[in-house]
């Protein structure tokens, strides 16, 4: 495997701070690396170019020249759901589009990392969500899980949901995003015992949030 699909439980759990981390992890292994957001919501003017949080750190976190409009087809500028942001826009998603910005991407990179938009099942257009997405690039899946109150449910529902539609979860990462977690260690044993993958990163709750600081917190071998 040389590319993955990132997912997560919800928004806001974490998922470009462990894929930018993946990034940062096979780079030091003397891999060319790329990061891909294909689609992002929630953009800021800066003085030449929109910019976008996520898809800076991912940008940042490759070390191969990929040119922005393939790193990140569809950038949206309200921070909402993103066919809500899309429908604003005028903007209409086309995924060959962002499955040929991929293939373009992975014919410049050794290893590649696709991050998601949200959770599993974001809707992107009138019948297609972001499960369709990871179904038309048809990566290996990766999950990212928001370490928080009510994460069991949430995470067993998206495995659930990416078995559904053919994928294969090759991995999943636990993030501690709510450091004052109740009972945190006999959640992640739950999980352990529940999902049908590899634990292959447990990332403690990180002030701030840096990526490269998360990198010795992985393990690559298993999911390699």
């Amino acid at each position: 495997m040389n590319a993955w699909f990132v997912t997560g439980t919800d928004t806001e759990i974490g998922k470009s701070l462990c894929s930018a981390a993946l990034l940062h992890a096979f780079a030091a292994q003397g891999k060319k690396v790329a990061g891909m957001k294909p689609i992002a919501a929630g953009a800021v003017w800066a003085g030449d170019h929109w910019h976008n949080d996520d898809v800076a750190l991912i940008t940042a976190a490759s070390n191969v020249s990929i040119a922005p409009e393939l790193v990140c087809p569809y950038l949206l500028h309200e921070p909402v759901a993103p066919h809500i942001a899309a429908a604003g826009e005028g903007i209409a998603f086309d995924l060959d589009h962002i499955a040929h910005s991929l293939e373009k991407i992975r014919g410049q990179s050794e290893i590649t990392v696709v991050e998601g938009v949200g959770g599993f099942r974001v809707p992107l257009t009138d019948d297609k969500d972001t499960a369709d997405l990871a179904v038309q690039l048809n990566l290996p899946v990766i999950l990212v899980v928001g370490m928080r109150l009510g994460c069991i449910s949430h995470s067993l529902l998206t495995v659930e949901a990416i078995q559904a539609r053919g994928l294969r979860l090759v991995g999943w990462i636990a993030n501690q995003i709510d450091p004052g977690m109740r009972h945190a260690a006999a959640n992640l044993e739950t999980l352990q015992t529940r999902i049908p993958a590899p634990l292959i990163g447990r990332i403690p709750y990180l002030v701030p949030a840096d990526p490269r600081m998360a990198v010795e917190h992985l393990d690559l071998d298993l999911i390699t």
